[in-house]
């Protein structure tokens, strides 16, 4: 889900931090399993205010994936190196990648005493896949047959054998189906949610690790450990409270502290020290996170066309994202080669197409120059970001780059809040650049280039549209030999780096530290810590 849209995750909105300062608009009680609003020993952890009400299918960013995630069960979830493991699901089988026959464990429950079966995932896609409904998450049912972006439709593909069975057709196959149904656009949902949907997101009922205690806006959202729950995630805490930050610094200081157990993020200011000031505290790992920018395929002077396709190449060849990365990040960013993560199987630095993220003033110049001729650019370029987060240092490195080497005024547009910016991207009214990433939802390459750049995916925020791109993307996904579908992966990204709807800036790693109360910590391999595991005395 969406740093773009990220949109892990999704759209990170890596930094929008509060040490509940905010005034509460709303705390909602839950039907789980404690009348307290903590129980016993919470680990207290940096959240952001989710962009919406908990629905799984309509939740692509951080802020409210890390809550969902602990809320819910699904089929499978991920382990610390990304590979699935049976939750709900008991067995997952196919024998030509297009219809699957899903078996459920029996004696699961919703936190409402009610039983998970194969209809609660049903029901819960097609609400999903519902195109009045308008979930962000909507694009994860197009594989499946009866799916429509236009109308309201039934999953056809969807078939209930029994309560613990059911079947899934594809309308062709689709390799790596199976490593989406970890992510949270699959989901189950209780019976009770349709009810009152609106209600329910704001108290979700979940089958998951974790219930929520309460939910107060703009200041935390408590959960407490579910008894009931019988999968590979068993919390070995008390709850995890996640509190909702507006500064970094704030976070990192209370983090220091003890008043905060676990961030997974480090402010700008910190950056340098943070490891001396952990020591084995600190985290700094690999992660399938990459940061960049982008621009509405419909902008003035940015279109796809020969105009648009040259200043989008200069401002990607006026990056020095070497220097950035020295002189800001601290070892903790690396120079995007590529619109992937190299924790991702398939990844290669050698892309065809991939010079133009090469810093290179002389090129960068020649081409504005170019673009100039065709039609001449006014005013100033300017990179939105949501001022709630660690962005504004790297954001000026980067438009003073672009300043400096193509002479131009470029500058920062601040948004308050990681929410407000995602707001006015889903509405499309930025006409210039925007602070877009991704953090993975499921490991495949599929996800960054399909979830991302397919057309009319849910994350696709710069609304890019390539056939030959969507063609590449649904051969590799319906081949069954891997090495064919990583090199299909390849050319598209060829395709990409040519038209660069977004440019690619930096891989970030997954950092961040813990307090001296919490012991056995991990960062899995999307860069989100593991809260279930984690002990607190």
């Amino acid at each position: 889900m969406n740093t773009t849209t990220v949109i892990s995750r999704r759209a990170f909105g890596i930094g929008a931090a509060s040490t509940a300062v905010l005034l509460s608009l709303a705390a909602c009680g839950s039907n789980n399993t404690s009348d307290d609003s903590t129980a016993g020993n919470p680990v207290l952890a940096y959240g952001t205010e989710p962009q919406n009400p908990l629905i799984p299918s309509n939740t692509n960013e951080v802020g409210g994936g890390r809550i969902v995630d602990l809320l819910f069960a699904g089929l499978y979830s991920y382990d610390a190196d990304g590979g699935i493991v049976n939750e709900v699901a008991k067995d997952v089988t196919t024998e030509d990648n297009q219809t699957f026959t899903v078996t459920l464990n029996e004696g699961w429950t919703f936190s409402d005493g009610t039983p998970v079966t194969a209809d609660s995932f049903i029901n819960a896609w097609n609400y999903g896949a519902k195109a009045s409904n308008a979930h962000l998450s909507n694009y994860f049912y197009e594989p499946i047959e009866g799916f429509s972006e236009e109308k309201d439709s039934e999953l056809t593909g969807l078939k209930k054998v029994s309560d613990t069975e059911f079947t899934i057709t594809l309308t062709e196959p689709q390799s790596d189906f199976p490593l989406r149904l970890g992510y949270s656009a699959f989901y189950p949902l209780p019976e009770s949610a349709y009810d009152d949907i609106d209600a329910f997101g704001q108290n979700p009922v979940g089958n998951g690790p974790y219930t929520l205690s309460s939910w107060t806006h703009n200041d935390r959202a408590e959960l407490v450990a579910n008894p009931d729950y019988t999968g590979p995630r068993k919390a070995v805490n008390d709850g995890v409270t996640f509190v909702f930050y507006t500064d970094y610094d704030a976070a990192y200081a209370d983090l220091q502290s003890d008043a905060v157990d676990v961030l997974d993020a480090i402010p700008d200011s910190a950056l340098a020290t943070f490891k001396d000031d952990l020591g084995d505290r600190a985290v700094n790992q690999p992660g399938a996170v990459v940061q960049c920018f982008s621009i509405d395929v419909d902008s003035e002077h940015f279109k796809m066309d020969e105009e648009g396709r040259l200043r989008r190449k200069a401002l990607s060849l006026a990056i020095n994202r070497q220097e950035i990365c020295d002189t800001i990040y601290n070892e903790t960013r690396t120079p995007a080669s590529d619109f992937t993560s190299p924790v991702i199987e398939g990844w290669t630095a050698d892309v065809e197409g991939n010079e133009v993220v090469a810093y290179d003033p002389d090129a960068a110049k020649e081409a504005w120059a170019a673009a100039d001729a065709i039609s001449p650019f006014e005013g100033e370029f300017t990179i939105a970001y949501n001022a709630d987060g660690p962005h504004k240092t790297w954001v000026d490195a980067v438009c003073n780059s672009i300043k400096n080497t193509l002479g131009i005024e470029a500058s920062g547009n601040s948004y308050p809040t990681f929410r407000e910016l995602r707001d006015d991207i889903n509405a499309r009214t930025i006409k210039s650049g925007f602070r877009t990433g991704w953090q993975a939802d499921y490991p495949s390459m599929s996800n960054f280039l399909g979830a991302v750049f397919q057309t009319g995916a849910g994350s696709n925020d710069a609304h890019y549209s390539n056939s030959e791109f969507d063609d590449l993307l649904n051969q590799a996904a319906q081949t069954t030999d891997a090495d064919e579908a990583l090199n299909l992966y390849e050319q598209a990204q060829t395709l990409l780096f040519a038209d660069l709807p977004a440019i690619p800036l930096w891989y970030q790693n997954g950092f961040g530290g813990y307090s001296t109360l919490v012991s056995d910590v991990k960062w899995g391999w999307n860069s989100v810590p593991l809260y279930y595991a984690i002990s607190k005395a």
